[in-house]
């Protein structure tokens, strides 16, 4: 049995570190706050600085906390994060462009013919959500030195001296042959980034080098993307089971087995993890803001925070007519419209912050379900349940909305911080290889479990008018 590890989540809105003990679970956590810069445009930065002081200072804050030592270390990251930096010195060149960032849709619409063969290829629709078109963007507008890569190598570099990615940050470039997991000579070229020096494609479990970064010096062991890494947390290993992580978006994510599958309904394709040299394959569907939307109605002043999702919320009886799109960073799977922005329609003078607040639960909820009808179209069966994990989980609110528009079991994880408890197995898997996936994972169960309490015809009335809401931003349906 091997010693605890330090896992790191290196978020969006901030890294989370926690100290893992094979025996005795979570002994010790740490958070710092990163604050990525909102700007006109649809643009959203952060500074590269922060995030690597973010990962030092949380994990620095877990080891403090648990008081003992690790014997190695597990980094999370955010996918499509993407900067410049100088290979040799390790300085950034650029700031980082968060994976929100809608800068390279120009990019994509003049791409737009080669739309069908990348998603053959990489099994991803073409969006400026993914690295590729930002690195594009930035060898375009910013600067042609360095290197050009997803935040994870950067972080990996500055922390170990190595130049690699995982195989599923990999495949969130759209740079990636998904049938190869291979860097995309073809994908490359369309992108204009022939001959760019990229990282090495690794395992999920590669021990990549040493750090002294939070101390001792210490094995980096684990690298995984942040929603995968959740998938593997949530024990969601088996072709047609999924999970949604309920962050600052919402993200579903079901495994699809060992071979690739291109999806016709869609979502995005995937690698779920390489592990020992085997690949695992999902279907990702995302919803763009969930947290962030609640974070939006709490600049507002309609809310004091996500704890009045329920305080508020659960003062109406419904959404009082109102149907909210929270497409406030676009539309994400299945339509793949980031141009558009979100809807609130049917206020009226007796519409309160309670009716607000619900029909903001129902809008994110009725995106989740319709990745979920899009993940049964593809691999031909329903979802038997769905497993989350969280922050927005807390809202027993948004929970029994979630099951009552999916007309399934919602099952919430009895373990927070799904995702940096993913990559602490990881970094044990690549620590010991004589570990099994099962042995390495921790056990799984739920906290709270949420049963449909409507039939299936209010909740096809409910997700109707929201369909209504959204053909209406598509133009496809009265205004």
């Amino acid at each position: 049995m091997t010693g605890p590890v330090l896992a790191v989540d290196q978020g969006t809105s901030g890294t989370k570190a926690l100290v893992v003990c094979p025996v005795r679970g979570v002994i010790g956590s740490g958070y710092a706050p990163v604050r990525p810069r909102h700007l006109p445009g649809g643009r959203v930065e952060v500074d590269p600085g922060e995030l690597l002081d973010s990962v030092v200072g949380a994990g620095r804050a877990a080891l403090a906390a648990a008081g003992e030592p690790v014997v190695a270390v597990g980094l999370a990251n955010q996918g499509e994060t993407v900067l410049a930096w100088d290979p040799v010195s390790g300085e950034p060149l650029t700031d980082a462009i968060v994976w929100q960032d809608r800068r390279a849709a120009d990019l994509c619409d003049e791409l737009a013919p080669l739309a069908e063969a990348l998603l053959r290829t990489t099994g991803l629709p073409l969006d400026p959500y993914f690295a590729a078109p930002k690195m594009a963007w930035i060898r375009r507008h910013l600067t042609r030195r360095g290197v050009v890569t997803t935040s994870d190598a950067w972080l990996v570099h500055r922390l170990t001296g190595a130049f690699v990615t995982d195989a599923a940050t990999a495949g969130r470039t759209q740079l990636l042959d998904l049938d190869t997991v291979a860097w995309s000579a073809a994908a490359l070229d369309a992108f204009g980034l022939a001959g760019e020096r990229l990282p090495e494609i690794v395992d999920a479990d590669t021990r990549v080098g040493t750090t002294g970064a939070f101390g001792p010096e210490l094995p980096l062991t684990g690298l995984l993307v942040d929603q995968q890494a959740a998938l593997l947390a949530q024990r969601v290993t088996e072709p047609g089971t999924a999970k949604c992580t309920y962050g600052t978006g919402a993200f579903l994510l079901a495994q699809s087995g060992p071979l690739p599958r291109r999806s016709a309904s869609g979502l995005v394709g995937c690698v779920a993890w390489r592990l020992a040299g085997r690949t695992s394959y999902c279907l990702d569907g995302q919803v763009y803001a969930a947290a962030a939307a609640v974070r939006w109605l709490t600049d507002l002043g309609v809310i004091s925070g996500p704890g009045d999702l329920d305080t508020v919320g659960g003062g109406a009886a419904d959404a009082g007519g109102v149907t909210f799109v929270p497409a406030l960073a676009g539309l994400a799977a299945p339509w793949w419209r980031g141009d558009l922005r979100g809807s609130v329609t049917g206020l009226g003078l007796d519409t309160t912050a309670g009716h607000l607040v619900r029909a903001l639960c129902d809008g994110i909820a009725a995106q989740v379900a319709e990745l979920a009808d899009a993940v049964a179209a593809d691999l031909g069966t329903p979802l038997a349940a769905l497993r989350v994990d969280g922050g927005l989980t807390r809202s027993a609110v948004l929970m029994q909305t979630q099951a009552d528009l999916l007309g399934i079991p919602v099952e919430v994880s009895a373990l927070p911080d799904a995702t940096a408890l993913g990559v602490g197995a990881v970094a044990r898997l690549g620590l010991d290889p004589s570990l099994t996936v099962d042995e390495a994972v921790p056990r799984w169960r739920p906290s709270a479990v949420y049963e449909p309490r409507i039939d299936a015809g209010r909740a096809a009335e409910r997700r109707a008018r929201f369909r209504t809401a959204v053909a209406a931003l598509l133009g496809d349906g009265p205004a």
